[in-house]
């Protein structure tokens, strides 16, 4: 399931490339693994991972531009499936899977096309209008995971694991933000940290669960969640960042509320003191990673907002 939804990527946002990856390449993947899908390529965004093509009226084009990524469409392309049965919500589930080959050396997808809006381009205001639905999905993906999940070093593991990196991203942020702010968001990553550790089952993660990566209708109902790249399993609390990445106080009320509802397991503060921690290295990181002047850099500052406002 494709849409505009990873053209969060601006130029001045996105790594560069290890491969260059163009609509002309993507069509010639397509005529020769998959002929009968064969349509107008055109591109729609390079994404911070990857790129995406519209297939003709009905499909898209997923494939990794960064080395680092590769692995990652292969993740989506054996966990999808399985997901699948978990949620309501139509997931991107591969219709092919491009194997590599001479002409480019990754696995890659087609994958359905989904008419919406990227969720990173409306304000936190306006997603408050899917905050129940976004906590019904992530609570039907949170069961406990197969044995086999896919390992992400960096989402759904301990807090602990995480903290020279966020603090030495939120030091290198001194100048771009105001320092009581930062100093604000250590203690909010402290008490996260401070938060007795999930000591369940590992569960079924997302793992990034930003505005970048939903699609949202023109009605502002959720259509579909995308990018399961950094799918994995363990502390709820990693997708549970959601409720600060998207939403103002009353949509993360709602959010909070409707999760604790239908969430198949306990629910405490000690998980959304991590989730709000989640939230800090999250946006922090989107904020970081960019010069400051797109899209996913308005995203982070947002979510560093909201996880200030409590």
């Amino acid at each position: 399931m494709a849409s505009r939804c990873e053209s969060y990527g601006d130029p001045v946002d996105i790594p560069h490339a290890d491969i260059a990856v163009d609509q002309d390449l993507a069509a010639r993947l397509v005529a020769a693994q998959f002929p009968e899908l064969a349509g107008e390529v055109a591109l729609v965004a390079q994404g911070w991972d990857n790129a995406l093509f519209r297939l003709g009226s009905r499909l898209a084009i997923r494939m990794p531009r960064r080395e680092v990524a590769a692995r990652l469409i292969e993740h989506e392309q054996r966990c999808l499936p399985l997901l699948q049965w978990l949620v309501e919500l139509p997931l991107p589930v591969p219709v092919a899977e491009g194997q590599p080959g001479p002409d480019f050396p990754f696995a890659w997808s087609v994958i359905p096309w989904v008419e919406g809006e990227p969720g990173a381009h409306l304000a936190p205001a306006a997603r408050d209008a899917y905050a129940a639905q976004l906590a019904e999905f992530l609570a039907a993906l949170h069961v406990p995971a197969s044995v086999d999940a896919p390992v992400n070093p960096v989402r759904g593991v301990p807090l602990a694991s995480r903290t020279s990196a966020v603090l030495a991203r939120l030091a290198g942020m001194a100048g771009r933000m105001p320092a009581t702010e930062l100093s604000a968001l250590t203690a909010v990553w402290d008490a996260g940290l401070a938060a007795p550790v999930w000591a369940r089952a590992p569960l079924w993660l997302h793992g990034d669960p930003h505005p970048g990566n939903v699609v949202v209708a023109a009605s502002g109902a959720l259509a579909t969640v995308v990018d399961f790249g950094d799918v994995t399993a363990g502390d709820p609390a990693t997708d549970l960042a959601a409720a600060w990445l998207h939403f103002t106080p009353a949509g993360r009320a709602e959010f909070r509320a409707r999760y604790a509802d239908a969430a198949q397991h306990p629910i405490d503060d000690a998980l959304w003191a991590r989730a709000r921690a989640w939230a800090v290295t999250m946006a922090s990181s989107a904020f970081a990673a960019s010069d400051g002047s797109g899209a996913m850099a308005r995203m982070g500052r947002e979510g560093m907002e909201q996880a200030l406002l409590g």
